[in-house]
């Protein structure tokens, strides 16, 4: 038995931040978001617009990290408690998107502690007293689409995934306009973050024809589009919103793998962004896993054309198109290559390694994974073949 779950509402074009009017039944608005990139890109001010020619109060939850914090998540439940919004607005990148997400489980279980919430697929009914709606102005994480929020423990440096498809948003809201003004780098790793969705959730244990379909959609476009965009492209940029969304309802239903894993234990703490983690994990994880299941892994390198006559030439061929998009995009190869620390490094290799295997994320990879498997992956990523 399979299910698949994602917003009751997509709502994408141009412009698009207009069809908030569609939302009957409201009265008050917790909006939230990170910086001042949505106040720069006119975002905000055009949500602002639309609630006001609707008659709905709002109040403005800003300053959300690049890692969003428990504290973060839990000071913006207690001035969602004092304002008693009955719909959030999470605007922005993937950051403040999971934030509010957060904030809505503690503003509707105020009595609930993070550690209750961690545990994944547990969360009871939402929407007690708010609904909630997603506008994306990155084009990566497709949180907007999915049932996850990553937190991370600010006394830890540990990122913990909320996962449970009640929080889900409502209505998802893709405004290509926003989206143009996106900074190089920001394009390059969101952009590494869709494909590696894409590419986790197809060979995903729990993956079905529908998640599927959407991944390899995703994998073509941005086959197509991810460098065009990062090279400044404004159609290929629109088409990268669209993509990233499609390997969102995938991976939402389908789960990732252990590049997610690796990513979740080890970007905070080695101070990697969440896209470049992934960008760097991925080839050696492709490797490693169709060592055991190489079957999907073929698949997807027929698919995307890419050259080999034999299933070992395949999965070589798609490892070094993920590297050689890497290049393209101004990521390094590896750990060490970005910056990170060899001292840092060495003194949470094993930590990260056992954090990482026991990631909700690897429950779902196609291969199983020991410590000192993760640890050989860390080792590689670090220092290179």
């Amino acid at each position: 038995m399979a299910s698949f779950i994602i917003p009751r509402f997509l709502y994408f074009g141009e412009g698009a931040i207009a069809e908030l009017q569609k939302i009957k039944g409201i009265s008050r608005a917790s909006i939230v978001i990170g910086g001042s990139a949505v106040k720069k890109n006119g975002a905000l001010d055009a949500v602002y617009d639309n609630l006001k020619q609707m008659g709905v109060e709002y109040d403005l939850i800003e300053g959300v990290e690049n890692d969003p914090t428990v504290a973060t998540v839990l000071a913006g439940a207690k001035k969602m408690q004092e304002f008693q919004p009955d719909v959030i607005i999470g605007l922005g990148g993937g950051s403040p998107i999971d934030a509010a997400k957060a904030m809505w489980v503690f503003y509707e279980y105020p009595e609930w502690t993070f550690e209750q919430a961690a545990v994944p697929f547990t969360l009871p009914e939402m929407r007690r007293k708010a609904i909630f709606v997603a506008i994306p102005t990155t084009s990566g994480t497709a949180t907007e689409v999915t049932s996850f929020a990553v937190i991370t423990d600010e006394k830890t440096h540990v990122k913990y995934p909320i996962a449970d498809y009640n929080i889900t948003p409502d209505y998802a809201i893709l405004d290509l306009n926003v989206v143009q003004s996106m900074p190089k780098t920001l394009v390059a790793h969101t952009g590494m973050d869709a494909i590696t969705h894409a590419i986790e959730a197809y060979v995903s244990t729990m993956a079905n024809e529908i998640t599927d379909g959407l991944a390899m959609k995703s994998m073509e476009m941005i086959k197509d589009y991810l460098v065009a965009s990062y090279n400044g492209c404004m159609e290929a940029r629109g088409k990268m919103h669209i993509a990233q969304c499609l390997a969102g309802m995938s991976f939402s239903n389908a789960i990732l793998g252990i590049v997610h894993s690796m990513a979740h234990k080890s970007g905070a703490i080695l101070k990697v962004p969440h896209g470049c983690a992934n960008a760097i994990y991925l080839p050696h994880v492709i490797r490693f896993n169709a060592e055991e299941a190489p079957a999907k892994y073929v698949d997807i390198a027929r698919r995307l054309g890419l050259p080999g006559a034999t299933d070992a030439e395949l999965i070589e061929a798609l490892a070094q198109m993920i590297e050689k998009m890497n290049e393209d995009l101004g990521i390094p190869a590896t750990l060490k290559g970005y910056g990170v620390d060899e001292e840092l490094f060495k003194q949470y290799h094993d930590s990260m390694a056992e954090n990482a295997v026991g990631d909700p994320c690897t429950g779902t990879n196609p291969r199983s994974v020991t410590p000192e498997q993760m640890k050989e992956l860390f080792r590689i990523a670090y220092y290179g073949k």
